[in-house]
């Protein structure tokens, strides 16, 4: 496994991040909590030590999750990333980095991941309706009181990472970022590049398209979030498919490595970057190997892009996801969480 230094961390980071939306359940078909602790035991056994998650994931089911598997000594081996600056309590979700609140949801996050500190945490999506700089020196008054080690963003962009610079120092952002989502080369990857922070890139596999499996029969059920995606729905997926295949046999004849070997190598060749590998069952951790120790030279980067200028002619990012400022963006229900 490969390592990357974090200001603020007792040691370093992975390379490689389990992601644990999936196993909070919500907008991924339901949760299985037994097959869920074995991924996150077989992801440490596997050299992966950061843990990325958030309240919001499964409405603090999957910040639970995380917290039952890493107690009785699993704690120290990991590297727990979390997030804040959503809220649940009126039924809808809502963005709200409001002093308050934020202290209140850190107090759930640590309950429930039953640690006294966080060692990443992160503010989950921007809300202008409270100053940058306001809720950067919030969290920095959390590092001051030990609640946490290192600060992070996700989904600023470089202007709102100024302001919240002015307010506290900020080691990581992170961006949804793939072979199939390249927004972020414009603007927050030289930024990040520019000012030393470590870019945890979620959405490595583009929600599983980029493992390899996907085909035009899959089908996704219950709340599943692949269902609303423009990507899943003609007639994009059998361009996004054609570049999959494209993109594996080029893989495997170059490197004798899968495409999911290539998505993943090809964002860790980016710069200083932890690539977010989602899986909810142990099994989806088996090619974690397969993505270390080489390099994707330039030649091929080139090859890379000319397959995707070719096959994919109506791309689209990963929008859909992102909740609308100061309002809800889905209702829960009767699906709520404390």
């Amino acid at each position: 496994m490969e390592h990357i230094k974090i200001a603020g961390l007792p040691h370093e980071a992975s390379r490689i991040a389990l992601g644990t939306w999936a196993i909070g359940g919500w907008m991924w078909g339901g949760s299985d909590e037994a097959e869920s602790v074995k991924t996150i035991h077989q992801a440490l056994d596997s050299g992966i030590n950061v843990i990325d998650t958030a309240p919001v994931y499964g409405f603090g089911q999957s910040e639970e999750i995380v917290g039952k598997a890493l107690a009785g000594g699993r704690r120290r081996q990991a590297v727990i990333a979390t997030k804040t600056g959503l809220d649940w309590s009126s039924g809808k979700i809502l963005r709200d980095s409001s002093p308050q609140k934020l202290r209140q949801k850190l107090e759930d996050s640590l309950r429930r991941l039953q640690t006294d500190v966080i060692d990443i945490y992160q503010v989950h999506w921007p809300d202008e309706s409270v100053p940058f700089e306001e809720t950067a020196r919030t969290l920095d008054d959390f590092r001051r009181e030990g609640k946490i080690r290192a600060i992070g963003v996700s989904n600023f962009s470089p202007s709102q990472m100024d302001r919240f610079r002015s307010g506290a120092s900020l080691q990581t952002v992170q961006p949804p970022y793939n072979l199939f989502e390249r927004e972020i080369e414009k603007d927050v990857l030289p930024y990040a590049a520019k000012h030393g922070l470590t870019v945890l890139a979620y959405g490595a596999l583009c929600r599983g398209l980029l493992a390899g499996k996907i085909t035009e029969a899959t089908e996704f059920k219950g709340d599943d979030l692949r269902k609303s995606d423009p990507k899943f729905k003609p007639p994009r997926l059998s361009q996004y498919l054609a570049a999959v295949a494209k993109l594996d046999k080029l893989a495997r004849e170059r490197f004798d490595k899968p495409v999911l070997a290539l998505a993943v190598r090809w964002i860790l060749d980016r710069g200083k970057t932890i690539a977010l590998w989602g899986a909810r069952r142990p099994d989806q951790l088996a090619p974690v190997d397969d993505a270390m120790g080489w390099k994707i030279d330039a030649a091929t980067m080139r090859e890379i892009d000319a397959i995707l200028a070719e096959t994919i002619k109506h791309n689209v990012g990963p929008e859909f996801m992102a909740p609308p400022p100061a309002k809800a963006v889905e209702s829960l229900g009767k699906r709520r969480a404390g």
